[in-house]
């Protein structure tokens, strides 16, 4: 797996602060090196603060300011045709802002240099359709450079080189990046910014269109909350190291992010082909060594989370704590950077015996961006009072990882999680590994209250999509 060169522990996407100007005009510096644009102002962005502080965000990683995105909010009807950069920003005076219009502008969006290839700007676009959302604006709008048409202008028009963009034939830095993120051109427009020339002063005029958008009435009401979440039935494989194993994980968390999951949820031990190097030892010791890559692991998934903006629930796996005793743990690593430890809390009595496991002791509901969640491996679904606990502290969603090799014991553990689910009204998410001998696939299922958190569910299994939709 390719490693990003910068070590990163935590991402936060936060409101701009004017004792933040400092470390922005830094990063100003290093994108702007070749003098092409103006730098904002400590006097500009101080007034954007002042009249729209939501609409002014930055990215920060590990306390550095790496990216920022700058928005003001106009009526629809004097953007929605031709119009200049100047005359959009009031000559970059921001009078044009005003808190009764419908239309989310964004005048600025840029990435440390350093920091690209993180999917970070992704991340502030999310917030402004979140916002869009919040805010009941009809859409988000903007002017996107196309930098790469220069190289083509003396063989298509702008609307050709558009299309081909979008049939991904030609690569434009900025305006593939705005299709993907689903904005759609409206129009093209002339001399939005007159020095841009590697655009040859053209501009696509982009939009996001907010299907929740309903015009202002007393009687308005807030959409539901929808969460996908990505199931990873998990084949059982040989895999000689950890980078083998993690080249299969970051296929399906990449599969997963593409279709724009919240979570995606892997199943209990599913890292035991790596005992294969301890098949010379005894069971206890084997277990023993496999613990020893926990560690790493729970590193590269955030590594994962990072990169691909998806909560990843890691399963579980062995683990020594600092007692010395071995425990079934596993880790919701965020896509903030940061991460929290479950555990097993009823071990069975083979994991008892073979391994010498021992029970753990905390039992948490875990902060989400999307909602509360909770965690059970495998046996511990089967006892009603702690998913209760859970429920008591607002747990909207249940993940059960687990592993079994009988029909049975699959069937109880699914069982198990239905009744959890209608006891707690929760929606409640299960997958388990499989092996390629099995005469039938059990697939993870969902199930879902009546109200609440709208759930879509997508099930990965042996490389493919193998079910998806609404649940």
């Amino acid at each position: 797996m390719e490693q990003h060169p910068i070590k990163i522990n935590k991402v936060q996407i936060r409101n701009l602060q004017i004792e933040d100007y400092v470390q922005l005009s830094q990063s100003f510096t290093r994108v702007y090196s070749d003098g092409s644009d103006v730098f904002w102002t400590r006097e500009q962005i101080q007034k954007l603060i002042k009249i729209f502080p939501e609409g002014q965000i930055v990215t920060v990683v590990d306390d550095k300011i790496v990216g920022c995105a700058l928005s003001i909010i106009v009526d629809y009807d004097k953007v929605k045709n031709d119009h200049t950069y100047a005359q959009v920003t009031g000559k970059e005076t921001f009078n044009t802002h005003s808190s009764k219009g419908n239309i989310l502008y964004g005048i600025e969006v840029f990435i440390h240099p350093g920091y690209r290839g993180l999917r970070l700007a992704r991340r502030m676009y999310e917030y402004r359709k979140e916002l869009c959302e919040t805010l009941n604006l009809k859409a988000i709008m903007f002017g996107g450079r196309i930098p790469n048409y220069h190289k083509y202008a003396d063989k298509m028009r702008p609307k050709e080189y558009i299309e081909r963009v979008r049939q991904r034939e030609i690569y434009d830095p900025v305006l593939t990046f705005q299709l993907s993120n689903d904005f759609h051109v409206r129009k093209v427009m002339t001399n939005y910014l007159p020095n841009d020339e590697e655009s040859k002063h053209y501009a696509c005029l982009l939009q996001w269109d907010n299907i929740y958008y309903q015009p202002p009435t007393q009687e308005y009401i807030s959409p539901k909350t929808t969460v996908r979440v990505g199931l990873v039935q998990w084949q059982m494989r040989s895999y000689k190291t950890l980078d083998d194993l993690f080249e299969q994980v970051e296929f399906f968390v990449d599969a997963v992010s593409d279709y724009k999951s919240d979570f995606v949820l892997f199943p209990e031990y599913f890292n035991a082909p790596l005992m294969s190097k301890y098949n010379d030892k005894g069971e206890s010791q084997a277990i023993r060594g496999l613990a020893k890559y926990t560690d790493e692991i729970r590193e590269r998934f955030m590594n994962l989370a990072i990169s691909y903006n998806i909560n990843i629930i890691t399963g579980s796996m062995p683990y020594v704590k600092e007692d010395g005793l071995l425990y079934n743990v596993g880790f919701l690593c965020r896509r903030d950077g940061t991460y929290e430890m479950y555990e097993k809390l009823h071990v069975t009595p083979d994991e008892i015996k073979s391994w010498g496991l021992n029970g753990g002791k905390l039992l948490n509901t875990f902060d989400t961006d999307c909602a509360k969640i909770g965690v059970l491996i495998c046996y511990d679904v089967e006892f009603p009072e702690l998913s209760r606990l859970m429920a008591d502290q607002g747990m909207q969603i249940l993940f059960v990882p687990f592993l079994t090799d009988t029909q049975n014991a699959y069937s109880r553990v699914r069982v198990c999680a239905q009744a959890r689910a209608i006891e707690n009204e929760c929606f409640c998410s299960h997958c388990r590994k499989c092996r390629k001998s099995s005469p039938c696939a059990q697939y993870g299922y969902s199930i879902c209250p009546i109200g609440g958190i709208y759930p879509m569910r997508l099930c990965f299994s042996n490389g493919r999509k193998e079910g998806g939709g609404n649940s």
